[in-house]
Parts: structure tokens; sequence; C-alpha cells
């Protein structure tokens, strides 16, 4: 996975943006962040529900899915692009987008995602 294609597959959702979110690229719906690119270039960071949800993904992949101290307690967590694949990437998008996104714009009837 590379950044454009996670921009690629972001813009499937209805007002996503590409924007600058902490000095880095960043995805965003109505002016709220729910993806970034760290300074690397190599990893991205994904918004969460919980701090839970953290652990759960860092424990189960963690060929995927990990955190610094900086993020300890914050409900986010940091990819490996190189290890995301697409499906997993929608989720952690589509989970995020959901998560910022005002309600009327989830509740919104929208078209079918092209088949991938």
């Amino acid at each position: 996975m590379t950044w454009e294609a996670l921009v690629e597959l972001a813009r499937e959702l209805p007002e996503v943006v590409e924007d600058l979110w902490y000095g880095t690229p960043g995805l965003k719906v109505r002016g709220k962040g729910f993806c970034r690119l760290k300074e690397d270039g190599k990893t991205v960071v994904f918004r969460l529900a919980t701090v839970d949800e953290q652990e759960y993904l860092v424990d189960a992949q963690p060929r995927i899915y990990y955190i610094t101290d900086h993020y300890r307690g914050y409900p986010a967590v940091l990819a490996r692009l190189a290890a995301l694949r697409p499906g997993e990437a929608r989720v952690r998008l589509e989970e995020g987008w959901r998560r910022m996104a005002p309600k009327k714009l989830v509740t919104k009837p929208t078209a079918p995602r092209p088949a991938r």
C-alpha cells in the first residue's frame, strides 16, 4: 500500500479531502482528520474509537499495527503502509470516517462503491 493508494480508497467515502494535518498529508471529512501520513512516509496514523481497540489491533496484527509512547493511551494506531492491504485499509478508513463525519453525512444514502 502507498499513501496515494490509501487516498484513492478514502475518496470512495463522501466528502473526503486530502489536506495537511500536523504538517503532513492527512485525510479529513468536513475539516476533521481521521488518518494521516507520518513524517517517515512509511507509516500512517488511524483514529480509533477506543484505546481497547488500539490494544486489540496491536496484539492481533503486530505485522501491520503498532504504537509508540506518544500514542499510548490515545485512541489511535500506527500502521505500516508496506504491510497494509486494501481490505484492511478500507475498514480502518471507513471506521475513522464514521467517527469524524457529521451524523447526517454518515446516515445519508450513498451510491454503491465501485467493485475492486
